[in-house]
Parts: structure tokens; C-alpha cells; sequence
């Protein structure tokens, strides 16, 4: 198994100025070797990573000499990476998926970072050696025990990080979970999670809390670029031609900087709540049910974009399946056309008329008032038990007709893992139930 640890860096003023080099480098390899592909693959011969990695190796130190003061795993891993790229591409458009093309990297508009091989660094507590280098202080030491597999130096907004992916024992990467329940999960915009408990857990939020200081100080990062038009003698809001560079003064740098570091703090308020959500979720469950959500085609609505966003659907699943897996617990995806929110918890009639506003409706037929997420909740949970209501075909409103809906229609789709060692507590009356599941 292989986790990786993501770390928080205090490099020297020296240190940092190599790690900014060191990106440049492997941004301009990538360029060089995908713009050399472009080249060869229109000249109908047949590029592979490989071949232009031997290329650039017979011509690199004449071509960039100063290449020679940066370690050459900046330089080479590109190669690797822009290979890949091109095969995620074509396999995409074999399986008549929406594809795209691997892009030129430019300063500023991607995300900085360079490679490091197994065998090129260490760590000691909480220092990390890296070659040309040598030692640098990091924030805490690393958690897991186990061979280091490499290693990704990597910036966001002004702060330095290393990323390093441990191979670890299965004692080490299972965890033990401190529950044994049964939850359903509703995930909305005015609650970031609805639990079939009742219990209703709710997002920080972070966009919506800072907008107001992202608009000013996007505006004088505005200004500044305005002007260094004006000084350049370009029209105010004009389009600057591609191999035009504006100067850029040192307000300039401090403002941008000063936007960035608001931007990442958003982005760390939102991972630390998912984090902590998903963590809890999987710890406390041995089956935990959601719905496979649509994100993309939700935030085509410009209406709720904003707000989908801000609590961030995408990272809730991607982070619970992996936890699912390190806890042993089982995890449900309903169908995305599963009515969960139309359906009656306690009698199954379906209210074919719920709109997005709706959020009480009481059933006609048993007459139970419902909250619109508890009840989504509690039908999500049903199908993690063995009296699961079925999941309602992609067809039509919902895939059924109003009314009752029948026992034996559709499927669940679990995600099952091979569970590590777990503690007893509470979960040898569940097994015989879990088996009969799967």
C-alpha cells in the first residue's frame, strides 16, 4: 500500500531561490518536449517520451547551461509525466471520451513544483536532505514508517511543500474503526452534509466569507496591471499581443502575492473541514451511503455554482472512497437518478412534484411530515440494510411512476474493500448481516 504525506517547508532565502529555479527548469522541459512532439508528430513520424528524453540529453548542457546548478531529476521526470499525459489523451479518445491535449506550462498560470528520486534524498525527524541543497527544516516529521518511494517539492502561493509517497505495511495503512453504525449521507448547500441520524453538519463556507476581500484585492492587482499597460502605451482593458511582456513593479509582485495567499487559505479552510468530516464518517461506520452526484453538470447552473463550490462536492467523494478503504468500512454509491429526496421514508410513496424549493412536504398517504435532506438521508441509508429500496432506473422523472414504489427494481453500486484488522467492538453481531450484503 502507499500513502503519501504532504509537508510544510521553512527553507533559507537561498533555498527558495533554488526551488523557484528548479521549477522553472522542469517548466521548461515540459515546454521543449511537447513542443518538440507537436513538431515530430506533425512531421508524421512517431514520438515517444523516451526517445525525446534521449534527445534532449545529447544536447541539454549546450543548449541551457545552466542547467548544470539544478539536479537532474528536475529535468528528466518532465519526460515521464508528458508521456503519460499523451496516453490519457489517446486513451480518452478511443473510449470516445471528451479529451484533452497536453498544454504548454506558462510562469504564473501553473502550479510550480519538481520531482526528486527515492535514492536522492532523506529524511531525518523533521529535516529533509535534498541534493544540491542539502538539509531542510520541515514542519513535522513524517507519519508513516516505511520505504520512500519519492518525493514533489511543490509551492502554493508563498509557501513551500514536499509531498513524499511512503510504501507501507498493511498494519500501517489500515485503521481501526470506533463504531460500527450505519449512516446515510445527503450532501446540500445549506447544509454541507445531512446524516440519517438527524444530525445536520454545516460548511464553513470560506468563498462566501472572504469574497468581499477577494474583490478588493483583486481590484488593485487590476489596477496595478492597468497601469503597467498605460506605462507600456497599451489602451486601458485592451488585449496585449502574446510576445508582449508588461514590466512588473514590486507592488505588483507584493499584491499578487497578497491575493494568492488569500486564495490558498480558502482552499485550506475547505480541505480541513472535508478532511475532518470524511475521517469521522469512516471512522464511525461500517457502511456509509451517498449519491453518485453529478458535479459538473450541478455547477452549469451559474445560480448555485458559486455555492456548490464553496463546499466543495468533488473532494467529499474522491477523500471518503480512499478513507473507506484505509477503515475497512463500505461504502454505497446510489444511482444519481435514485429518488431520494421524492420518496417517503416510512411508507416509500413517491411525491412526483418536489421541486428545489420544497424543503418540508408531508406524505399524503401515511401522513409524515418530512425535512427534504433527513428524508434523502434516511432513504440512502436503506440501501446500505437488507430491506434496501431499489434505485430507480435512468428513465423518466425519477424511473417510476408515482405512487408506491415496487421492492425489485434497479441496483446499488457497493464499493467493497478487504478490510484490515478492526477491534470487536460491536461489529461480531453485524457480520452475518454484512455477508448476506455482499
Amino acid at each position: 500500500m502507499q500513502l503519501t504525506h504532504k509537508i510544510a517547508l521553512y527553507p533559507t532565502p537561498e533555498q527558495a531561490n533554488y526551488f523557484a529555479r528548479a521549477c522553472g527548469t522542469a517548466r521548461k522541459v515540459w515546454n521543449w518536449a511537447l513542443n518538440e512532439w507537436n513538431r515530430q508528430y506533425a512531421a508524421g513520424q512517431r514520438p515517444s517520451a523516451m526517445a525525446l528524453k534521449k534527445q534532449f540529453n545529447a544536447i541539454k548542457y549546450n543548449l541551457f547551461p545552466w542547467l548544470k546548478d539544478i539536479h537532474r531529476d528536475a529535468h528528466a521526470q518532465p519526460f515521464a509525466h508528458l508521456g503519460k499525459a499523451w496516453s490519457r489523451f489517446f486513451a480518452d479518445v478511443k473510449a470516445n471520451k471528451r479529451a484533452h491535449a497536453p498544454r504548454f506550462k506558462k510562469k504564473g498560470r501553473c502550479p510550480d513544483s519538481f520531482y526528486v528520486a527515492n535514492d536522492k534524498f532523506s529524511v531525518t525527524a523533521k529535516n529533509v536532505r535534498l541534493p544540491k541543497i542539502g538539509d531542510v527544516s520541515m514542519a513535522e516529521a513524517l507519519r508513516f514508517d516505511g520505504n520512500l518511494l519519492s518525493a514533489t517539492v511543490s509551492r502554493t502561493a508563498n509557501r513551500w511543500f514536499i509531498a513524499i509517497q511512503v510504501e507501507v505495511s498493511d498494519a500501517e495503512f489500515y485503521r481501526t474503526r470506533k463504531a460500527s453504525g450505519i449512516t446515510g449521507v445527503d450532501l446540500g448547500i445549506k447544509f454541507a452534509a445531512t446524516l440519517s441520524t438527524g444530525e445536520a453538519i454545516e460548511a464553513p463556507k470560506p468563498l462566501k466569507a472572504a469574497l468581499r476581500r477577494l474583490r478588493v484585492r483583486g481590484r488593485r492587482l487590476s489596477r496595478k496591471i492597468e497601469a503597467a499597460k498605460a506605462a507600456a502605451g497599451f489602451a486601458p482593458k485592451s488585449r496585449l499581443p502574446k510576445d508582449v511582456k508588461l514590466s512588473v513593479s514590486n507592488n505588483h509582485r507584493k499584491s499578487t502575492a497578497t491575493l494568492a495567499r488569500l486564495h490558498a487559505r480558502i482552499a485550506r479552510v475547505r480541505a480541513d473541514f472535508t478532511h475532518k468530516l470524511t475521517t469521522r464518517l469512516c471512522r464511525e461506520n461500517q457502511a456509509v451511503v451517498i449519491e453518485d452526484l453529478h458535479v459538473k453538470g450541478m455547477l452549469a447552473n451559474k445560480r448555485l455554482a458559486r455555492a456548490l463550490s464553496d463546499i466543495g462536492f468533488g473532494m467529499f467523494r474522491t477523500q471518503i472512497e480512499y478513507k473507506a478503504k484505509r477503515f475497512g468500512t463500505r461504502l454505497v454509491i446510489a444511482n444519481r437518478w435514485y429518488p431520494s429526496s421524492r420518496l417517503c421514508s416510512v411508507c416509500h410513496w413517491k411525491y412526483e412534484t418536489l421541486r428545489l424549493n420544497d424543503r418540508e412536504w408531508t406524505c399524503p398517504q401515511c401522513g409524515t411530515h418530512h425535512d427534504r435532506d433527513h428524508n434523502a438521508a434516511l432513504n440512502l441509508e436503506r440501501l446500505a440494510t437488507a430491506t434496501a429500496l431499489p434505485v430507480a432506473s435512468p428513465s423518466g422523472n425519477g424511473g417510476a411512476a408515482a405512487g408506491m414504489v415496487p421492492v425489485a427494481a434497479g441496483k446499488v453500486t457497493p464499493v467493497r474493500y478487504e478490510c484490515g484488522q478492526q477491534d470487536t467492538s460491536g461489529q461480531e453481531k453485524n457480520r452475518a448481516h454484512l455477508r448476506a450484503l455482499s
